[in-house]
């Protein structure tokens, strides 16, 4: 009997090694470019006709198995949000319907990069995620506590996360892929000044700010459309730590923020923040300077001043991790009447990426778990899947139907709104760029000394790769700021 020939042999181990490789979809289809989702015109709304996202994407949530591929060390607990006024002049949103109006939430601390054996203090930046259980079902505000991110389209995501998690074939972190990446992608200029400043490492969760990241829009009862930004402001005052005291705790202490925040609950000691909001008319995006969709920019507060519109008190520490932390599932694209998606690449991502993901690692009933479960009824026509927690005993399941006089209905009054689209599908960036001015203005903003930490943190990593990499990348930090290069340049040779 002879040897089938190599083409049949599935064992064989391919390895590419030759140069100019075409670059394909898992399937071996050609792409033409990687790094802009497919959109309706330069600045319309993601599509689902997108495979070549999707084929990426999907394969990126399915990388790990069963922890989170982001977000796998987390902490969470239990509390309620108590609306300050009636914002139905801006959306139709019940929770925020009335004045004082509580609705329970449950909020998700994590790391993004390291997995579950991770420390709290390692530079990150961390998830900030709050559900709200409201009477028209779940709300997700899942955001990070920081305000910008390394990249504005989603098809990037699992691009920037790979350079920061360990290497494929070592399986160690090794700092010098990120800023390879970075050198190559001058937008994530912004979020570096950010991450690298000390607010990257804590020990905290309750001293720490969240944010949105994300465009979102609201919508009122008359279906006037505005773009809105969220803000957390933490009631216990902003704490950070330096990198040597995050290097020490990693080592001695690693679950110090989980404990401490743990800790202050069961104590009595109730952390609070207040959420805010930037409100934007639509037309206004055209007229300024930068995308306000673009997640790697912020929105000026002197032209959007944040609104406080209430208070959120966490005041219950879970009963059982896995079952109400760890099988907790957020998603951005849990939205609710009066909350509606903008043309915010990163946002129509992660709408998808966030719920495929659960149904992957949670199952395809992940919803119907306690903690992920509405307060409100549930009723539609899904049957079975694996893990079914619900019992049904409606035998009808389809729609429309006469045997069941055609229940449940949809409700037109909660029919989808948006902003009109027109255009031609295209993989295209963002019109208005602009990497840099942000970042600049970041810089400038800091105190020396938190200069030259920011600085030094970059150094201590950045010294270690290849001269063509550094160059790169203090090409990005001089365009911010001729001064923020020469700082970076000044602490690597220090540290040398």
């Amino acid at each position: 009997m002879h040897d089938p020939p190599n083409a049949y042999n599935f064992l064989e181990v391919i390895i590419l090694t030759e140069k100019n490789i075409r670059m394909t979809d898992s399937l071996g289809r050609p792409i033409g470019d990687d790094d802009n989702m497919l959109t309706i015109g330069r600045d319309g709304p993601a599509l689902l006709e997108d495979v070549q996202f999707i084929d990426k994407i999907a394969h990126f949530a399915r990388e790990r198995i069963p922890e989170r591929v982001v977000h796998a060390k987390g902490v969470g607990a239990f509390g309620g949000f108590v609306s300050y006024y009636d914002l139905s002049k801006h959306t139709r949103a019940d929770f925020l319907s009335a004045k004082d109006k509580k609705t329970e939430v449950f909020v998700r601390f994590s790391t993004v990069i390291g997995g579950r054996g991770s420390a709290d203090t390692v530079r990150d930046p961390r998830g900030f995620a709050v559900k709200f259980y409201t009477d028209e079902g779940i709300y997700d505000l899942a955001g990070n506590d920081l305000p910008v991110f390394f990249i504005r389209d989603a098809i990037k995501f699992p691009d920037v996360i790979h350079s920061l998690k360990p290497d494929p074939v070592t399986n160690m972190v090794n700092p010098v892929r990120f800023w390879d990446f970075v050198s190559l992608s001058p937008e994530a200029t912004h979020m570096v000044t950010w991450l690298y400043s000390d607010r990257g490492t804590i020990k905290s969760y309750r001293h720490v700010d969240g944010f949105g990241v994300n465009t979102f829009t609201w919508i009122n009862a008359l279906g006037e459309i505005f773009y809105v930004k969220y803000h957390w402001k933490t009631q216990q005052g902003s704490q950070t730590i330096n990198r040597a005291e995050a290097q020490q705790l990693a080592g001695t202490q690693p679950d110090i923020a989980a404990a401490d925040l743990h800790d202050a609950i069961a104590a009595g000691d109730f952390p609070k923040w207040e959420l805010c909001v930037q409100i934007m008319h639509v037309e206004t995006a055209d007229t300024l300077p930068f995308d306000p969709l673009d997640d790697t920019k912020t929105w000026p507060e002197d032209q959007f001043p944040l609104q406080p519109i209430g208070m959120m008190t966490l005041n219950r520490n879970p009963e059982n991790f896995f079952a109400q932390v760890e099988q907790a599932s957020f998603c951005p694209g849990n939205v609710v009447p009066g909350i509606g998606f903008s043309a915010d690449k990163m946002l129509q991502g992660r709408s998808f990426s966030y719920l495929d993901a659960a149904r992957h690692r949670i199952g395809t009933n992940f919803a119907q778990l306690p903690i992920n479960r509405s307060k409100s009824p549930v009723a539609n026509n899904q049957r079975d899947g694996a893990m079914a927690y619900e019992i049904n005993p409606e035998p009808v399941n389809y729609s429309p139907n006469s045997l069941n006089d055609n229940q449940p209905q949809p409700d037109p009054a909660f029919n989808t709104e948006g902003l009109f689209i027109s255009g031609k599908p295209v993989r295209q960036a963002i019109e208005k760029i602009d990497d840099f001015t942000q970042a600049g203005e970041r810089y400038r903003s800091l105190t020396p000394q938190e200069r030259a930490a920011l600085c030094g943190n970059i150094a201590v990593e950045l010294k270690l790769a290849p001269q063509d990499i550094q160059q790169r990348v203090l090409g990005c930090f001089a365009k911010a700021d001729e001064q923020f290069a020469a700082e970076v340049r000044a602490a690597m040779a220090g540290q040398r």
